[in-house]
């Protein structure tokens, strides 16, 4: 009978180093697993990450073109502006000397309109 409780012993000895064992593999499967994971993951956000960066080059390449198209077009419109003074400057020059020359020059000497006359 000692040898049957030995053998049994010895049974239940092997089965919970079968079953250490398969705890143990299946231990390691999860963390593999996990490693596997944080690969894929790290991968897809790599790639992702490349995609929108290179969705905003060409967003930013699209846009730099309107940038330096609209900086044309307020460089003509300035221009436009600024000729359009100067020749307003140049044809009305002369007759704003001579109106600013008559008023200085040719003064007529009167009352002011608020000034009540004491004699009359």
């Amino acid at each position: 009978m000692a040898a049957q409780q030995s053998q049994g012993i010895q049974t239940l000895l092997e089965a919970e180093k079968e079953a250490a064992k398969i705890v143990q593999q299946a231990r390691q499967y999860r963390v593999q697993k996990l490693k596997d994971a944080r690969t894929e993951a790290t991968k897809e956000i790599e790639e992702y990450k490349k995609a929108k960066e290179q969705e905003f080059k060409s967003f930013e390449a699209s846009h730099a073109g309107t940038t330096s198209n609209a900086q044309t077009a307020v460089d003509k419109e300035t221009e436009v502006k600024l000729q359009e003074i100067t020749d307003s400057y140049n044809k009305n020059k002369d007759a704003v000397v001579t109106k600013l020359l008559d008023r200085v020059v040719l003064v007529k000497p009167e009352l002011h309109r608020n000034l009540k006359k004491v004699g009359a």
